[in-house]
C-alpha cells in the first residue's frame, strides 16, 4: 500500500530488526501486521550500528499524526540515549511510538510517555548489569589462565609450516589451503 504524503489520516508504520543475517523477521512481522501496521520496514543489522538505512527510511516516511510501531523496545535502539533521542525527535515531529511487547509504551498517551522513559531506563540498566557480569567473568577466567574469545587461527605449528612452505616457493593460496586458514591470515603472518 502506498502512502500519499499529504494524507491526514494517521498511519501506523512498523519497523522490524534482527541483529544477524541468520535470524528472521517472521515473529516481528506477524506481530506488526496484527497491530495494524500498514507499512513495515525491515533490516538485518546490529542495533549498535548508528547507520541503519531501513530505520532512516521509516523515520523519513512518517508524517505528523503517524505512529511507528516496534515489536520490542530494543529493536528501535540499543541504549537509553539512542531511544530517548529517536522518540524525542518523533515527538517533536508529532509522531507517536508504540511497542508491542511492552504495550504500556504508547507515546500517544501521557501515561505511555512516562512508561516509555521508565522502561528505557530499566532496559539500559539490565544491559549494563549483563555487560558488567560478562566483564567480571572474563576477568576471573583470565586470572585462572584462560583467555576469552575465539582461538587464534594461526597456531605456532601452522606458522612454522607456512614459513617453510613460503621458503619453498608455495603461494599464499596454496599455503592457506594446506594449513586450513584464509589466504589473508597467511599473508598477514608471513609479512610480519
Amino acid at each position: 500500500m502506498s502512502k500519499n504524503n499529504d494524507a491526514k489520516e494517521p498511519f501506523q508504520v512498523g519497523y522490524a530488526r534482527v541483529s544477524t543475517l541468520d535470524q528472521n523477521h517472521d515473529l516481528q512481522l506477524d506481530a506488526l501486521r496484527e497491530a495494524g501496521c500498514e507499512r513495515t520496514f525491515t533490516e538485518s543489522i546490529s542495533g549498535a550500528k548508528t547507520n541503519r538505512p531501513e530505520l532512516q527510511k521509516a523515520l523519513e516516511y512518517l508524517r505528523p499524526g503517524d505512529t511507528i510501531v516496534v515489536w520490542k523496545l530494543d529493536r528501535l535502539g540499543r541504549n537509553l540515549k539512542d531511544l530517548i533521542t529517536i522518540v524525542g525527535d518523533l515527538e517533536d515531529r508529532g509522531i507517536g511510538f508504540k511497542c508491542i511487547t511492552q504495550s504500556a509504551i504508547d507515546t500517544t498517551t501521557p501515561m505511555g510517555k512516562l512508561v516509555f522513559h521508565i522502561f528505557a531506563a530499566l532496559a539500559e540498566f539490565e544491559r549494563e548489569v549483563l555487560r558488567e557480569r560478562v566483564q567480571a567473568g572474563l576477568k576471573a577466567a583470565r586470572a585462572r589462565g584462560r583467555m576469552g574469545g575465539r582461538p587464534a587461527a594461526m597456531t605456532p605449528k601452522k606458522l612454522a609450516l607456512a614459513r617453510q612452505m613460503n621458503k619453498d616457493g608455495a603461494s599464499y593460496k596454496d599455503i592457506a589451503e594446506t594449513i586450513g586458514v584464509h589466504r589473508t591470515t597467511v599473508a598477514l603472518h608471513l609479512k610480519k
